[in-house]
């Protein structure tokens, strides 16, 4: 996740930052209404709290056509990135010692994820990373070809299954959908129960903790069961794609164009594919598979066009981008803690079913210029992140630096 993670000695890459800034920032638009409604009824358009039509079924469409999955997939794989930036080659000089200290770090990220995934949000993927880094951290001296390989399988048998099974429930009984339907569906029963749970997030700060509480826990087999495997394959795609020199910028242009037109022409597909979930009210399995599978690519794309303009030397540009990149974790974690003091009650202004997504967008926005704003502001007088500080101390057992030299 961050590029700080790597050792003082060794200067930052500025595409990783560049990167990592806007993969942390499109994540909260996806986020965004996991903390304006319960668990419950996040990603579900018939379960929303507001009709979905207008301005809210396109303003939901944007977020799945452009942004679900493809900033996560692109976190996921920048994370890969950072075990070898920590950890280096199992084989080379120092590397006992350099294992140690990618151990340690993987350590306080679990004791942090808990933190916040207890204590602040439930939609916490930093558990799911710390649980997927020790199979990464185990293959991080592998070869581009063989990351390559093992991530991919890992991912595209996860897709594979989703497809498959869409596939199985198209063609399944017509009593077999019909169940299905009402078990996933906008029923009567299950909009109540998801007015009932918005009532007890804002009605007290017990309550909010109840709901969120039972949020984290409810993502926690899946997580463990079924999500670690493709985590772990984007991470290890991450890592082959580091080597490579792709996400460092090495590669020629045509690379990088080529991977955006590749990334376009899946964007066009999922974009109308989603299109048709959000109008009929409803997830189709079959068409949130290919979604899934089509979904980094699109990341990539997304990459790939800081990358040329990068290359083009338009850096100066983007440094607020980067800088929002060097501070991803303590932006991801501080999101969580503005976002849940609009939306939960007890600690918070209660607002959450209240905010509908046009509104929750021009919130989102707000964000993302406070962080662009505020990431600059603090690295001109610190070297990292306040969070960044506090994770790198922990690892290493003791007080670092943080102020920079005048």
């Amino acid at each position: 996740m961050d590029a700080s993670a790597s050792p003082p000695s060794r200067e930052r890459i500025a595409t990783l930052d560049l990167i990592r800034g806007l993969a942390v920032l499109g994540i909260l638009a996806v986020n965004a209404e996991g903390f304006a409604a319960t668990f419950s009824a996040y990603g579900s358009p018939g379960l929303w709290p507001f009709p979905n039509e207008g301005a809210s079924a396109a303003a939901k469409w944007i977020v799945d056509a452009f942004f679900h999955q493809k900033f996560i997939s692109l976190f996921s794989m920048l994370f890969g990135a950072s075990i070898f930036l920590v950890g280096g080659e199992r084989e080379e000089r120092g590397a006992e010692a350099r294992g140690r200290r990618l151990r340690r770090r993987l350590f306080w990220l679990f004791v942090f994820a808990l933190f916040h995934g207890l204590a602040l949000w439930w939609g916490d993927v930093l558990l799911l990373y710390a649980w997927s880094g020790v199979f990464v951290m185990l293959a991080r001296s592998w070869s581009v070809r063989r990351l390559a390989i093992v991530g991919g399988l890992l991912f595209g048998l996860f897709a594979a299954l989703q497809i498959l099974g869409g596939l199985a429930l198209q063609f399944a009984p017509a009593e077999v959908q019909t169940q299905v339907a009402a078990a996933t569906g906008a029923t009567p029963e299950r909009l109540a129960a998801v007015r009932a749970e918005i009532a007890e997030a804002v009605g007290s700060l017990a309550g909010a903790y109840r709901q969120n509480t039972s949020g984290w826990m409810s993502l926690q087999a899946p997580s463990v069961m079924a999500f670690v495997f493709p985590t772990t394959g984007l991470m290890m795609i991450g890592l082959a794609l580091f080597k490579a020199g792709f996400l460092s910028g090495a590669r020629s242009l045509r690379a990088y164009a080529v991977t955006l037109s590749m990334a376009a022409a899946a964007l066009v597909v999922v974009a109308w594919l989603e299109w048709g979930q959000v109008m009929n009210g409803a997830e189709s399995p079959l068409a949130s598979g290919v979604d899934f599978l089509l979904n980094p690519l699109i990341g990539l794309g997304y990459a790939s066009i800081l990358i040329l303009l990068w290359k083009a030397g338009h850096a100066g540009v983007l440094s607020p981008l980067a800088a929002a990149g060097r501070m991803a974790f303590t932006n991801y974690l501080t999101q969580s803690l503005m976002m849940t003091t609009l939306f939960y009650g007890g600690r918070g202004f209660g607002l959450m079913g209240q905010v509908d997504r046009p509104a929750l967008w021009a919130i989102v926005v707000a964000v993302w210029a406070l962080q662009l704003v505020w990431s600059v502001l603090w690295l001109r007088r610190f070297q990292m992140g306040p969070l960044e500080w506090l994770w790198r101390s922990l690892t290493e057992g003791r007080r670092l630096p943080i102020r920079r030299s005048a």
